[in-house]
């Protein structure tokens, strides 16, 4: 699996970007299997693209979970760029067009430099927190570019209850958000957005939810659930023992992977393996 650090200018936010890339391209045989076939190593890859969440950097999912071996057994490429504290969303006053970034610029750059698949079927978005409601944002917005959508502990924004985070605070939403009564009735809500899926006939997307039950964003997913479900999303929703914290989302990043349309695990040794 190697494991690449690289900066990237881009037009979008009109700066330089780091973005982390895991490529499970490197597997040899293993010297004690005669005859044995290490498959996988050209690609075109299935690609994962993960965002982090409020406080953290490109760098978070592989230093908090084991994304890096989960992802070199099944042959999985994953990008995961760095979102700043800006939920992914497009700012045009201050030239931040973060979903565009996410959803367009980063996708087409990325397929350039390494062999990542073209398919939509073979295209993943997922995050965590504010990555998880990233996630879900970017991947209804981008429907034709996403077939499969994951979100651990989303922050459904809009019906946060308590303002314990700073961005629960009203002047730092509508820093992020604008005006948030126009807000609502617009893609920046998730439920304004599930909604004009359905009208137009664009719910064709698998899509997995997980929160841990002692997480204060419980209720938010609980909320997506039923709006997807009644939507009619083809959707695997998951509680489970935990707050908003690393254990948790080391456990279920590892149920997005298994749940994803991936290969099974192949044999071999790659820069991942210690012996």
């Amino acid at each position: 699996m190697a494991f690449i650090q690289m900066n990237m200018m881009s037009q979008c936010l009109m700066r330089t970007v780091q973005v982390n890339v895991i490529l499970p391209a490197d597997k040899i045989e293993m010297p004690d299997k005669v005859g044995q076939k290490v498959t996988g190593n050209d690609g075109p890859f299935k690609t994962l693209y993960l965002l982090h969440g409020v406080f953290g950097s490109q760098i978070d999912w592989v230093n908090g979970t084991n994304i890096q071996r989960w992802a070199e057994e099944k042959n999985l490429a994953v990008v995961m760029p760095a979102g700043e504290n800006m939920f992914y969303l497009d700012q045009p006053q201050i030239h931040n067009f973060y979903s565009r970034f996410i959803g367009e610029e980063l996708v087409e750059l990325t397929r350039r430099m390494f062999p990542l698949s073209r398919k939509r079927e073979d295209t993943f978005i997922g995050g965590l927190s504010m990555g998880g409601y990233g996630a879900l944002h970017n991947g209804l917005v981008y429907h034709d570019t996403f077939g499969y959508i994951a979100s651990l502990s989303g922050a459904n924004i809009f019906e946060r209850r308590d303002n314990n985070m700073f961005y629960g605070s009203k002047e730092h939403l509508e820093a992020l958000y604008g005006n948030l009564e126009d807000a609502k009735n617009s893609d920046k809500n998730t439920s304004w957005l599930i909604r004009q899926c359905v009208k137009e006939g664009k719910t064709d997307q698998k899509i997995y939810l997980a929160c841990g039950i002692e997480d204060s964003l419980l209720e938010g997913n609980r909320s997506w659930k039923r709006q997807l479900e009644d939507a009619g999303f083809d959707l695997t929703y998951e509680e489970g023992p935990g707050a908003h914290e690393w254990d948790f989302w080391n456990r279920y990043i590892k149920h997005v992977v298994d749940w994803l349309p991936l290969e099974e695990a192949n044999q071999g040794i790659n820069s991942g393996n210690v012996c």
